[in-house]
């Protein structure tokens, strides 16, 4: 039902036109009447009409000047102007204002009506078109926000090689390049009672995100979980970032009351590629946490009471220990270590428990992160948890402590030779089938029964290359060999080497060789040294250590 309101300075063309309609019959609604713009004006923006019918010629504000600042205030506003006079000019300043109808009076009731028929059909047309285009702009804005979820999805998942990361970026208007890249990752499971807690870190973080809006790349990877791509021009500039992050980081390791919150935050990273190993580390550091602040909640259920804070393990100096620490060093460094535990009553306190559990938790984590080890799995931690139950006296706290020790020298000594044969195997199945469009890191990872994520983690760690640009490389040097010893045509070749859009491999190929298919078919064998390829000597280097 389109809003009518009335503007004349005669009462009695105002009353006969007020009453001459059945207004909410024809499917309009009367607000009422004025007798000059002056008086009109404080109505109509507080009544908001759809349609004014105005004189012109009216004392202290006549219908030309109501309706410019009508038309400047409320542009959707349509006007018809009711006039007296048949001057042309008066029309002329009326249609180049934006009026949509100029009459003369007198004027009837049908002919009225007729009129306010075709402005409100002219103001349906219109709120349509508006609604049509607010909901192509709308779906065009979910296609987008979906199409830049995917990109950081796929970044952070390992999925996408450089050049397709920045290109996708491009195409969606997303600065992507930076020098340095960091990942965080957050899981909120806040119950209503808990929230409260954090209320303000969590608006604080929000701000954060929200001002920083070019630096850090946002989107949700389930309904708990949300992941930030942080860039930085510069180490400093990252860290400035990230230090929020931190902060919120250290309150939930210290505050133990809430435990449905986690934060975990990868490495800082010069790579675009490196962003997917720094996603890794941030989901091992989510991961835990979790389980150390899981830990002491189980220890404070258990207790009903606080620990107690007199007894310290300095888990760092631990730490430290295992990494540059030497059996020799061993047998003195445990007692000295372990004398805050000898206080203990292990048979009426499970203080201890809590702290050897802490305490290993956090060698489990830092033996994930420095050695990427297979074997410090979930079931090796419940084993090493379950012989915590069993100490019952300072000594045995010692011999686990030892064990502990002992079984990260292990997973040092043994990391490198270990993932040597893996990725020995991974090279291999990619040698093996190069050729099919279908493989990925999934693949590779069930030929050597092992999870596409920790996969994807050691691959870039051990050999500097993602699996993408191992995979890449493979194909590019098998189709360097085609087009020197066959007359194969390149789509030909293309799909030898797996790629099933020749468009997509002949771009591919020109941007790591340098050169065109064609280009390179005419440089012959003997040139391909040089086709580390028309290239400055640091350059020829560099690309000839991507085709070793």
């Amino acid at each position: 039902m389109k809003k009518v309101l009335l503007v004349d300075d005669e009462i009695l063309i105002r009353e006969t036109i007020r009453d001459c309609i059945h207004w909410e019959r024809e499917g309009f609604q009367y607000l009422g009447d004025a007798s000059d713009g002056e008086v009109a004006l404080p109505m109509i923006e507080q009544m908001q009409p759809d349609i004014l019918i105005t004189d012109i010629k009216m004392p202290f504000m006549n219908g030309l000047e109501l309706s410019k600042i009508v038309r400047s205030r409320m542009p959707d506003v349509k006007i018809i102007i009711l006039s007296g006079h048949g001057e042309f000019e008066y029309a002329r300043k009326a249609l180049s204002m934006g009026v949509v109808e100029y009459c003369l009076k007198p004027i009837s009731s049908s002919d009225l009506m007729r009129l306010l028929r075709r402005v409100s059909d002219k103001i349906d047309k219109e709120r349509s078109e508006k609604e049509q285009l607010a909901g192509l702009m709308q779906r065009e804005h979910e296609k987008t926000e979906l199409s830049r979820q995917k990109l950081l999805n796929d970044l952070c998942g390992g999925l996408l090689s450089t050049t397709e990361a920045i290109q996708t970026a491009e195409a969606l208007s997303l600065r992507l390049v930076a020098r340095w890249y960091a990942v965080v990752l957050m899981d909120l499971r806040l119950s209503p009672e808990n929230r409260h807690d954090l209320d303000v870190p969590l608006s604080a973080l929000k701000q954060h995100v929200e001002d920083g809006r070019e630096q850090i790349l946002e989107y949700r990877s389930s309904l708990t979980k949300t992941v930030w791509i942080v860039k930085g021009d510069n180490k400093e500039t990252l860290d400035l970032f990230l230090r929020p992050f931190r902060e919120m980081q250290n309150k939930l390791e210290t505050e133990s009351h809430c435990c449905e919150i986690s934060l975990g935050i990868g490495s800082a990273q010069e790579r675009l590629q490196g962003i997917h190993l720094s996603f890794l580390e941030a989901e091992e550091g989510l991961h835990w946490q979790r389980l150390s602040r899981q830990n002491r909640k189980n220890l404070l259920e258990a207790t009903r009471s606080s620990i107690h804070h007199s007894i310290f393990l300095d888990r760092q100096a631990f730490i430290r220990f295992l990494k540059i620490g030497t059996p020799r060093q061993l047998e003195s460094f445990i007692p000295e270590f372990a004398s805050a535990l000898a206080p203990i009553d292990w048979n009426a306190s499970l203080t201890g428990y809590y702290l050897l559990n802490d305490l290993t938790l956090e060698v489990f984590k830092t033996a994930e992160e420095w050695y990427r080890g297979s074997e410090a799995d979930g079931q090796r931690l419940v084993d090493f948890q379950q012989s915590i139950e069993s100490i019952r006296n300072w000594g045995e706290a010692c011999h686990y402590l030892t064990r502990l020790v002992e079984q990260f020298w292990h997973w040092r000594s043994h990391s490198s030779d270990r993932y040597a044969h893996l990725l020995l195997r991974v090279k291999e199945y990619i040698t093996s089938n190069y050729d099919k469009d279908h493989i990925s890191l999934q693949d590779a990872a069930e030929s050597i029964n092992m999870s596409p994520s920790h996969l994807s983690k050691i691959f870039s760690q051990e050999t500097g290359q993602t699996f993408i640009e191992f995979l890449t490389q493979t194909r590019i040097n098998k189709a360097m060999e085609l087009l020197q010893s066959t007359q194969a045509k390149t789509y030909e070749i293309a799909f030898q080497v797996g790629y099933s859009d020749p468009h997509y491999f002949s771009n591919l190929f020109k941007r790591v060789t340098g050169m065109t298919t064609t280009e390179f078919r005419k440089q012959g064998a003997s040139s391909t040294a040089a086709v580390s390829f028309g290239l400055a000597e640091g350059e020829q280097d560099e690309r000839a250590s991507f085709f070793a």
